[in-house]
């Protein structure tokens, strides 16, 4: 299930573009992700790298267009009224990751390994197959 975020009690917001609506979603929200027991809410993207409105861009830029965009749309609101991190996932239609699903990836693996024992590159490689 999709988690409710809060509604808005007033705040203002940096950008217009923010997220205001009462029935606002994200598409995960997870505890002990960046900081031990704190919320973190993650919104995952999958964008055609082809499209016309992505053609023009190398594919770095794109991802980074893309995950700057799920941050004008959600970051603030989750910062200011659900005092949590927020982390956009986002993919091209080929599997290449942005930096921000990279370093969720490598954050997974680093929890992943210290329970399991296994290593980092062993953690990863099993976390890619699991949600590929």
């Amino acid at each position: 299930i999709e988690p409710h975020l809060l509604p808005i009690t007033g705040e203002k917001f940096k950008y217009k573009t923010a997220n205001t609506d009462d029935q606002a979603r994200l598409d995960v929200s997870a505890r002990g992700v960046w900081v031990d027991m704190d919320k973190t809410f993650l919104d995952i993207k999958v964008f055609n790298s082809r499209a016309d409105s992505n053609i023009k861009k190398s594919l770095t830029s794109a991802l980074a267009s893309h995950e700057n965009e799920k941050k004008r749309v959600y970051n603030a609101r989750v910062l200011e009224v659900e005092k949590a991190s927020f982390t956009p996932i986002v993919f091209s239609t080929t599997g290449t990751m942005g930096r921000e699903a990279e370093r969720f990836y490598r954050r997974l693996a680093v929890i992943l390994s210290g329970k399991t024992k296994q290593s980092i590159p062993d953690a990863i490689r099993y976390i890619r197959q699991r949600l590929s």
